[in-house]
């Protein structure tokens, strides 16, 4: 019987710390920085949105370039570099006095935020085994998920406990250096150049062989911004709930957890497309139950419901990304799920900003669990079929 090549080696393990820490620092603001604009600079909910939205549409222009200079150079020192700009740009917070200037940071931060999310997820693929990728990117993927589902909640408690959002830019700023020492340690071997690869083609900057893949991880990334950013707000004007979206977060983190250990062994067999579907199944209950009861009950398990949805769907999906794209196109496939999905936040963070100012959550939220319903109509109906024809391995199903 073979032996498995090691999975948990030492570039891994650095890989996925400093993605956890990068996510961490990162989605320990998100969920306070709608009510630190309207605590701070009295910002009307739409335009909350709008500057809010400055760093999705950064990290959307930024990314397909990153995947470009990720493939072309030296991975290790375009990460450092990448993780550098990310973690310097927590100080912009502290500094700005005004609404103009926090716009301007956030989109400076959107920037590097892109890049080195790209940088990372591609230098952690160089880091695995072939014959265990499925598996180490599922686990991967495990790293900025569960960052993304237990910031919010050590943000909301650090700020409750302080009162102060000073405190909370010091300790982002702190977790990130933290990231950036981990990147830092990283070894990798040097890449052999690829003969015959064209100078320059649209395949640098965005994976065309997955476009109907991008197509739908776009309307799944509109419901988690509407999600993310603005669930707090909900909780407290509506439900009148001071205190419970940290219990919020940490439910999501606990589906996160449960689900991924539960997808991995599926992703280790090849099955991706189904992993994909039954994650967005689940995510569809999830956001047509918040959208349709506001009551306590609701509020939380649908925050179960969407952490165990999104930790089956996301991972496939990055897996059947990385199925499609040719071994020098990691960094190209990388940055076209991350751009899909910024753009989806983006929209979902300016639709959701104006639905509220205009409409009410109501309108805000159903638009969320109609976007989901599409996504995963349009998973079942095409996206799988698509994939099936155009995945470079052929057991992944």
């Amino acid at each position: 019987m073979p032996t498995k090549e090691r999975l948990w080696n030492r570039n891994y393990c650095l890989a996925m710390t400093g993605n956890f820490m990068m996510f961490f620092a990162f989605y320990l603001l998100t969920p306070l920085l709608p009510i630190y604009l309207d605590t701070e600079f009295e910002a009307d909910k739409d335009l909350i949105g709008l500057v809010l939205s400055g760093y999705v549409v950064a990290a959307l222009v930024v990314r397909p370039f990153s995947g470009f200079i990720v493939d072309s150079f030296d991975r290790r020192k375009v990460l450092m570099l990448c993780f550098f700009a990310f973690f310097i740009c927590f100080t912009g917070y502290i500094g700005a006095g005004t609404l103009l200037m926090f716009a301007i940071v956030r989109t400076i931060h959107g920037f590097s935020y892109g890049a080195t999310t790209v940088a990372n997820s591609t230098v952690a693929i160089d880091t695995l085994p072939s014959s265990r990728r499925n598996e180490g990117i599922g686990y991967y993927g495990l790293s900025n998920n569960l960052a993304m589902a237990f910031a919010p909640s050590a943000g909301i408690w650090i700020y409750n406990l302080s009162g102060c959002f000073e405190v909370l830019f010091w300790v982002s700023l702190a977790v990130a250096l933290g990231g950036f020492a981990c990147a830092s340690s990283i070894r990798l071997r040097p890449r052999e150049r690829v003969a015959g690869k064209p100078a320059l083609s649209l395949d640098h900057f965005f994976l065309t062989r997955g476009w109907l893949l991008a197509v739908n991880i776009l309307l799944f990334g509109l419901c988690w911004g509407v999600m993310s950013n603005y669930v707090a707000l909900y909780a407290r004007e509506v439900l009148r709930v001071t205190d419970g979206t940290g219990l919020f977060f940490a439910l999501l983190a606990v589906g996160l957890f449960v689900s991924r250990l539960y997808g991995v062994k599926s992703l280790r067999r090849g099955r991706l497309s189904a992993n994909a579907l039954e994650g967005a199944l689940i995510s569809t209950v999830a956001y047509t139950l918040f959208a349709l009861v506001r009551q306590e009950w609701a509020f939380y398990l649908s925050a179960l419901l969407l952490g165990l949805g999104n930790g089956r769907m996301y991972p496939a999906f990055l897996n059947m990304f990385i199925s499609v794209a040719r071994n020098d196109q990691r960094g190209t496939a990388n940055s076209s799920i991350l751009t899909a999905w910024d753009l989806g936040m983006g929209l979902g963070i300016l639709l959701g900003g104006v639905l509220l100012e205009f409409l009410g959550y109501a309108w805000a939220f159903w638009c969320t669990a109609l976007s989901q319903i599409g996504g995963t109509l349009l998973l079942w109906l095409f996206t799988r079929r698509f994939f099936r024809r155009r995945t470079l391995c052929p057991d992944h199903t």
